[in-house]
C-alpha cells in the first residue's frame, strides 16, 4: 500500500495551486466572487487559503456550526483562519433554524443531520443569490466517489474546485499553502451529529479509502487485482467499490423519463 499512497501523494502542489485559481479565475466570468462554508475542517480551509491569496476582495466564508453539536474548536479553529486570512466572513449558527424544523418533524439521527448540511447549501445560495456569487464546494475526490456527503446539501454547489484531489493529497496541499497543523491532523468529520467523525462510521482510514479508489477508478483494476497491489483486505476493498458503485446517483443529475 505504502507504494501506491507515495504515488497518490508525490505531486506538485504548486502547479495544483494554480491550476485551482486559474479554474476559479474562469469562473469569475460568469460572476462577482464566491460563496464557501468554512467549517474549520481540511477541505474548507484549502479553499479559504487559495481563494484568499487570489480572490480575496471577491470570496465569502460562511461559518455555520449548530452550537447544540459543533465543537467549539472547530468554530474557533474557522474563525482563526479568516482571521489570518483576512477573508470576509458571516458567523450564523443554524441551531435556532434547525429546531424550528425539527419542532415539527418526526425524530431520527440521520436525517436529521443531513438536514443540517441541507440549511448549510440554502444559506450558502442565499448569499450567493444577494451577491451574484457562485457557491464552491468543499469535497474532496475521495468522498465525492464514495457519495461521502449529503445530497442537496454539502454536495450542492456550482463549481468543485478541490474534487480532482484525494483526501491525502489534500493534507498535502494544505501543509503547502501553510494551513494550520492541528486543522490538518485533525479527524475529519462533517459535524452532522454529535461526536461525529468520517473514519469511524466509514471503518475504513482515508489512507486505504484512497489506495482502493485510486486503483479502481485511475487505475481500472479489478477487486483482486486492487487487493494485491495494496494488500488491503477484501472486505474493505469490496465495501468501497459499493460505495462508490453505489452513490452514483449522488454525482448524477435526476433521472428523466
Amino acid at each position: 500500500m505504502d507504494s501506491i499512497l507515495k504515488e497518490i501523494t508525490s505531486q506538485d502542489y504548486s502547479k495544483i495551486q494554480n491550476d485551482i485559481e486559474t479554474f476559479l479565475a474562469k469562473h469569475l466570468q460568469q460572476s462577482k466572487g464566491f460563496v464557501f462554508g468554512l467549517s474549520g475542517g481540511i477541505d474548507s480551509a484549502v479553499i479559504a487559503h487559495v481563494c484568499a491569496k487570489s480572490f480575496k476582495e471577491k470570496s465569502l466564508a460562511l461559518i455555520m456550526p449548530d452550537s447544540k453539536i459543533s465543537p467549539k474548536e472547530e468554530t474557533e479553529d474557522a474563525l482563526y483562519t479568516v482571521d489570518k486570512l483576512g477573508i470576509d466572513y458571516k458567523l450564523i449558527d443554524i441551531n435556532m433554524i434547525h429546531s424550528q424544523f425539527g419542532a415539527v418533524l418526526e425524530q431520527d439521527q440521520r436525517a436529521l443531520g443531513n438536514l443540517r448540511a441541507r440549511i448549510r447549501a440554502n444559506l450558502l445560495y442565499y448569499y450567493a443569490n444577494m451577491k451574484n456569487y457562485l457557491v464552491l464546494g468543499s469535497s474532496d475526490k475521495s468522498e465525492y466517489l464514495i457519495g461521502y456527503f449529503t445530497k442537496f446539501g454539502d454536495g450542492s454547489s456550482d463549481i468543485m474546485p478541490i474534487a480532482s484531489l484525494y483526501k491525502t493529497q489534500v493534507r498535502q496541499l494544505a501543509k503547502y499553502l501553510d494551513v494550520k497543523e492541528s486543522i490538518i491532523s485533525k479527524k475529519s468529520s462533517p459535524h452532522l451529529w454529535k461526536n461525529h467523525l468520517a473514519e469511524d462510521e466509514l471503518g475504513i482510514p482515508y489512507e486505504q479509502i484512497d489506495c482502493i479508489l485510486y486503483c479502481i477508478v485511475d487505475k481500472k483494476m479489478s477487486v483482486s487485482e486492487t487487493q494485491t497491489t495494496t494488500n488491503i483486505s477484501a472486505d474493505k476493498i469490496q465495501k468501497i467499490n459499493q460505495l462508490h458503485i453505489n452513490s452514483e446517483h449522488k454525482r448524477s443529475t435526476p433521472s428523466k423519463l
